[in-house]
C-alpha cells in the first residue's frame, strides 16, 4: 500500500513538473515570435528636401537626438534682438499712421513676434544659455534700421510714416528671411529648424502684403 502511494505522488509530481515546462516553453515562444511591424516608415526630410521611406530596421536609429550647435544659439538670440526692434517699429503705428491697413498690418506683426520672443527667451532658459542683452549691438544683423532711421520713424507721422514704415519693415523681413536661411544651413536643433522655417513662410506672405500697400 505505501509503495503504490509512493508511486502515485511521484506520477502526480511528474505531471505537474511537465505542465510547468509547457507552460514555460509556451510563454517564451509568444515573447519570441510576438508581431514585428513590417510597414515602412516615411521620415519627412529638411526643409527642400523630399521624404524617404525607411525599412523598420532603418527606422529604428533614424531618430536623431536632438543637438545644440552655436548655429541654433545665435539664431535665437539675433531674432530676439531682431524681432524686439520689429516691435518698437509697430509700437508707432497706433498712434502715427494713417492706413488702417498699415496699422492693421502692424498689429498681426506685433502679435505674431511678441509671443515668438517669449517662446525662444523660454528655450534659451531652459538650455540654460544666455538671453541676449537688450542694448546688445546689432551692426551685423541683416535688416536692421539704422538708430537714425529709427529717429526719422518716430518723428513722421500721418502718410510719411506709412511710407518709411513700409520701406524699413520690409528691408527688416527681408533680413529675417536671410537669418532664417542662414540658419537652415547650419542649424542642428529640430525645434530651430522649424522656427526658421516659419519665420521664412510668414515673413515672406507679408512682404507680398506690403508691396501690395506700397503700390496702392
Amino acid at each position: 500500500m505505501r509503495v503504490a502511494r509512493v508511486s502515485r505522488v511521484l506520477v502526480a509530481l511528474t505531471l505537474v513538473t511537465g505542465a510547468a515546462s509547457l507552460l514555460s516553453g509556451c510563454s517564451q515562444d509568444v515573447h519570441a515570435s510576438g508581431p514585428v511591424s513590417t510597414a515602412p516608415v516615411i521620415a519627412p526630410g529638411r526643409p527642400g528636401e523630399e521624404a524617404r521611406t525607411l525599412s523598420p530596421a532603418e527606422a529604428a536609429t533614424a531618430i536623431p537626438t536632438p543637438s545644440i550647435n552655436a548655429a541654433d544659439v545665435r539664431y535665437v538670440q539675433d531674432m530676439i534682438v531682431h524681432h524686439r526692434q520689429a516691435l518698437d517699429m509697430t509700437d508707432l503705428a497706433p498712434a502715427r499712421a494713417s492706413s488702417a491697413k498699415l496699422k492693421a498690418l502692424a498689429a498681426r506683426i506685433h502679435d505674431v513676434q511678441g509671443p515668438e520672443i517669449r517662446v525662444m527667451t523660454s528655450w534659451l532658459d531652459r538650455e540654460g544659455l544666455p538671453r541676449p542683452d537688450h542694448h546688445a549691438s546689432h551692426e551685423d544683423m541683416p535688416g536692421m534700421a539704422a538708430p537714425e532711421q529709427m529717429e526719422a520713424l518716430r518723428a513722421a507721422s500721418g502718410t510719411g510714416f506709412d511710407s518709411l514704415f513700409l520701406q524699413l519693415m520690409i528691408a527688416h523681413h527681408e533680413g529675417a528671411i536671410t537669418m532664417a536661411t542662414r540658419a537652415l544651413t547650419g542649424a542642428s536643433h529640430p525645434t530651430i529648424e522649424q522656427w526658421a522655417t516659419d519665420v521664412i513662410a510668414e515673413q515672406t506672405a507679408e512682404i507680398r502684403r506690403m508691396r501690395v500697400m506700397q503700390g496702392a
